[in-house]
């Protein structure tokens, strides 16, 4: 297809916070609220999981970005007044819930966060400037992060009197180890570029400018390998953790089998 009959990008979704179009295999989702450093509220939430939903079945890659100089500087604070959000129930209000109520949110809120793993896509995460909290989680919740010289990660839960509830304890811990995943939480402290890159929080580090361009080269090398093996090899590195070596090489084998025939053409 010629730059001229190249098809513009398609926006989805503009609400909350969130915006999402679709360039062709590669979905972009964006948050926009810079003002606040794309604070995070249950309706941003809400309004991600539904870019979720919308994703047509053409698209291989989801890239996730902030505009302005963060990522997402995490909770916006105001859901810990008692005012809370405008037609929403404030944090304070949900601790009076019951245990089913308060269990039955939180897994609502954790929705927003959960999606980016499937395997019929990869998730990349640009990530500029503040991650905190849970901006922190919704980088952990994609599969690839490609940061800037500037980003600093952190998760400030703990010292808030909270845990970290919104999926990226699991990520974290895989990335990292439970002992420097302690330390990082328990502490507080800032995780700059360098360790990012070095304890594997990032794939790639790249100067502030270059950000867009190399999540672009990135996601047009994702794109070059056949969608039913990256499919199929996502799922085994995913499932990996969870199995013993034999079960892995079972499930290697099953799912190598299953791509020589559709290779030969004799998929059901």
């Amino acid at each position: 297809m010629t730059a001229a009959h190249r098809r513009l990008p398609v926006t989805l979704l503009d609400k909350d916070g969130v915006h999402l179009t679709i360039d062709d295999a590669v979905a972009i989702v964006t948050l926009r609220n810079p003002a606040k450093r794309n604070a995070q509220t249950p309706a941003l939430w809400r309004a991600l999981a539904e870019a979720g939903q919308l994703l047509p079945g053409s698209v291989r890659v989801v890239v996730l970005r902030g505009e302005g100089p963060s990522f997402s500087a995490g909770l916006d604070r105001q859901g810990f007044t008692p005012e809370g959000f405008d037609g929403e129930p404030s944090f304070l209000d949900l601790a009076r819930s019951t245990d089913a109520e308060l269990d039955a949110a939180i897994a609502g809120y954790q929705e927003a966060f959960t999606w980016w793993r499937r395997n019929d896509i990869i998730s990349v995460a640009a990530v500029q400037g503040h991650a905190i909290g849970a901006g922190f989680q919704l980088a952990l919740a994609c599969d690839l992060r490609v940061c800037a010289d500037d980003v600093q990660f952190a998760m400030r839960e703990p010292s808030l009197g909270l845990v970290p509830d919104l999926t990226g304890t699991h990520p974290l811990v895989g990335l990292v180890g439970y002992a420097r995943a302690l330390e990082i939480c328990a502490t507080g402290r800032a995780v700059h570029a360098e360790e990012a890159e070095r304890t594997g929080l990032a794939n790639l580090v790249v100067p502030a400018a270059e950000l867009d361009s190399a999540v672009q080269d990135l996601a047009a090398a994702l794109l070059a390998a056949p969608r039913d093996a990256v499919i199929e090899t996502k799922a085994l590195l995913r499932g990996a953790v969870d199995r013993t070596y034999d079960e892995q090489r079972a499930a290697e084998r099953a799912a190598q089998a299953r791509r020589l025939r559709d290779l030969a053409g004799l998929s059901d």
